[in-house]
């Protein structure tokens, strides 16, 4: 389902959602069954990061569960059914052209909308190791832990990580696993993790701390069973039996293309709504007399959703409805234009 770039000058969307996501594709449901000339745009694959997910247990309507892939590919059928079309090939750039924005992608020209949302969502940073990364939602998991704990009742799990995202994980997967081991590079927690986060560490029975040590290999043929772990002082290395890997060593958000004008948070994330207001008001340069509505960016009439938008919960229905919403606050948008 392609759509028309530069070569089509006069054609104008209502929308264009950037990122075929859980937001996104959510966002493009929504838009095009409220009437609105919607396209989407994907740079890789139809899904994001939620397409990995062997098994969603906690999204509503599905008792026993979903893949990620299935769950996206039926809302991608969806859109299309309800008139959204999609193009594959990444966003480039972003201008504004009085009313209107304009979407560069990369190759294929540009495409014109009277509104944006990006759902671009973000790359979680990898181990690198193959034995491992091929286990991908088959007991090793990037950060999915929310998600995934209530099936970890009963395990042996491993977490990767110092910082909070990591800290706060083992915490959560302890109340259900046997035992958790937290696996870190560094010799401390201090320097990397707030102190609540320490000591509750430290009281939890179910958590153990490797502290000095690295995930090098994995074990497993269709599931996750051993990890090799390496003491970074010594080089000395074990093989240990585990049932789940969780890996929380970052995001990287996928916002390198928006303008400076798209105000970022130090680590990339889009800032948007009460984010972007402080005591003196709206950002400099935001030109309207009423304040960013939830979910816009910097820019009028650009929106962020998803996991690219600073402080999302990173789920998968809450990105369903943040998409839902974004297009709510679209329409009295629109109305203004």
């Amino acid at each position: 389902m392609g759509v028309p770039t530069s070569g089509d000058p006069g054609t104008t969307y209502d929308v264009l959602i950037i990122g075929a996501g859980p937001a996104g594709i959510a966002a493009a449901v929504y838009a095009a069954s409220e009437g609105l000339h919607t396209v989407g745009i994907e740079a890789e694959a139809i899904g994001g990061q939620a397409s990995s997910s062997s098994l969603i247990r906690n999204y509503p309507g599905f008792p026993r569960g979903i893949s990620g892939a299935e769950l996206t590919s039926r809302a991608f059928e969806q859109a299309g059914l309800l008139g959204a079309r999609f193009v594959y090939g990444g966003a480039a750039g972003l201008r504004t052209s009085g009313d209107e924005s304009v979407v560069a992608l990369r190759d294929r020209g540009e495409v014109t909308g009277r509104a944006v949302i990006v759902a671009t969502g973000v790359s979680y940073r990898r181990l690198g190791i193959p034995a491992v990364d091929r286990l991908v939602g088959m007991g090793v998991f990037y950060g999915a832990a929310a998600a995934e704990a209530q099936a970890m009742s009963g395990r042996h799990l491993y977490v990767v990580g110092g910082a909070n995202s990591a800290g706060q994980a083992a915490v959560h997967l302890s109340r259900y696993a046997d035992e958790v081991t937290l696996v870190v590079r560094r010799s401390t927690l201090t320097e990397t993790m707030s102190a609540y986060l320490v000591r509750e560490i430290e009281a939890a029975p179910r958590i153990q701390v490797r502290y000095g040590c690295e995930v090098v290999d994995g074990q497993g043929e269709d599931r996750l069973t051993g990890l090799t772990l390496r003491d970074r002082t010594s080089g000395a290395a074990a093989t240990v039996s585990a049932e789940a890997l969780f890996v929380l060593i970052g995001a990287e958000p996928h916002t390198a293309w928006l303008p400076d004008s798209v105000l970022r948070d130090p680590d990339g994330f889009v800032l948007t709504g009460a984010d972007l207001v402080g005591p003196g008001g709206p950002p400099s340069g935001w030109p309207l007399e009423r304040p960013p509505m939830m979910f816009e960016t910097s820019v009028p009439g650009v929106f962020a959703i998803g996991d690219v938008r600073h402080g999302s919960v990173k789920r998968v229905a809450s990105a369903v409805g943040e998409g839902s919403v974004a297009v709510r606050l679209l329409h009295d948008y629109l109305d203004t234009v």
